[in-house]
């Protein structure tokens, strides 16, 4: 790592995974339903690439704004295919980078991490340009691409891309992950003189693979970047358990009954696409704990229980009353018509980010009970891949034909 500004300092790093770019960019295509075909708009895309070889270590895409939990994933998938992070991740000033949360899991793991200068971009400029290579080769070849809006008061019904709004998060993930693990990797760099993949292969061979680097994708991992309370922290309350964003969660088993850990701080972790679970860690030990009324937040994001606080919050103070936010009170909302009407699209939206975990892990696709017991295409108690309409949409992306056909217009 050079520590101090010179002339022979290269400005990408001497090595690959020494100096990474992590960035969002929003995709220039209107994506919709898997089941139903309802219009969701423009998804988010978060890259990380490496600098000295320009090889797109892990990509990530979400319906979500920009957050602490994309950076999360797109770690996770970094990790996932190389067993390693970077020990530089350059960044910009956005929120999720200047987190707690975030500083911490690199220092684990001891990455640094770089602030880009405000109103300079030429110091992103290798990600900034990864994005236009993907709208360019990529993004603008597909059906439902928003180029034509550049000029709306152009633009017809006929042309409108939100007429033509095919692909799904899911789908768009599996294409948008082999162009960037197979087709841009196997393509010259004009900066490089050959391919990343070339670049990334020899720079690993003359500097190494450095074992000491690598980094088991195991449970542990998974944990570990998880979030976690602002303290990091949280007090185990005699036969309440421990509180963690105005849910109380329980160990299973009589952890928590113990004398010796009631009443102390214990450090806990929360699971920000299932609040129904939780990780505490007793006497060096963690532990899984599920939260209270259990069966109403099993499945259900942080970003929906947001929304549902919001709107509680707004309803009362509409009547101008006091409100003292409850579990009771946000499980008998999340359960009700209201809430159906409310967080509706944000369910369909965890529905489709459900079936791209599936594709980063390579699992099969699970679907909380909580979610089968509403009316849908989806039935609970099928076992065959075409009785279930999203499980099929996993099924159907199928990347075993040749890779470059699809890509021979490009």
């Amino acid at each position: 790592m050079h520590w101090e500004l010179s002339l022979t300092l290269p400005r990408h790093g001497d090595r690959p995974f020494e100096i990474a770019h992590l960035d969002h960019s929003r995709l220039d295509v209107e994506l919709a339903d898997s089941r139903t075909g309802h219009r969701f708009g423009k998804p988010w895309a978060t890259f990380l690439t490496d600098a000295f070889s320009r090889r797109v270590l892990a990509v990530y895409l979400t319906f979500d704004e920009p957050s602490y939990r994309s950076a999360m994933m797109v770690l996770r998938e970094c990790v996932h295919r190389h067993n390693r992070l970077p020990e530089l991740v350059v960044v910009d000033w956005g929120p999720e980078f200047r987190s707690t949360y975030f500083e911490t899991l690199l220092a684990r793991y001891e990455c640094s991490k770089a602030t880009r200068p405000k109103a300079k971009p030429r110091f992103g400029s290798v990600i900034e340009r990864l994005f236009g290579t993907a709208n360019t080769t990529f993004v603008h070849n597909l059906a439902g691409n928003t180029q034509v809006m550049k000029n709306v008061r152009q633009v017809t019904k006929s042309v409108d891309p939100r007429e033509h709004a095919t692909w799904t998060l899911s789908t768009l993930y599996a294409r948008l992950r082999q162009w960037a693990y197979d087709v841009y990797d196997t393509r010259e760099h004009p900066a490089l003189g050959q391919t990343p993949e070339e670049a990334f292969n020899t720079g690993l061979l003359l500097s190494g693979l450095r074992p000491n680097r690598l980094i088991e994708y195991d449970d542990d991992f998974i944990r570990f970047t998880l979030p976690s309370t602002p303290k990091g922290t949280a007090k185990v309350q005699p036969n309440l358990g421990v509180k963690i964003h105005s849910l109380y969660y329980w160990a299973r088993g009589d952890a928590f009954r113990d004398a010796e850990v009631e009443k102390t701080q214990i450090r806990v972790r929360y699971d920000p696409y299932d609040m129904g679970h939780a990780f505490a860690c007793v006497k060096g030990r963690w532990i899984e704990c599920i939260s209270e009324h259990y069966a109403r937040f099993q499945g259900r994001s942080e970003r929906e229980i947001q929304l549902a606080t919001a709107e509680l919050r707004q309803r009362q103070r509409r009547h101008g009353q006091q409100f003292v936010l409850t579990a009771a009170k946000l499980a008998d909302f999340l359960s009700s018509v209201e809430a159906e009407e409310v967080l509706l699209e944000q369910r369909q939206r965890d529905d489709e980010a459900r079936a791209v975990f599936s594709l980063m892990e390579g699992t099969p696709l699970q679907i909380p009970a909580v979610f089968l017991s509403h009316s849908s295409p989806i039935e609970a108690t099928s076992n065959d891949p075409s009785a279930n309409s999203t499980s099929a949409e996993v099924d159907r992306i199928n990347l075993e034909e040749d890779q470059d056909d699809i890509y021979e217009d490009y």
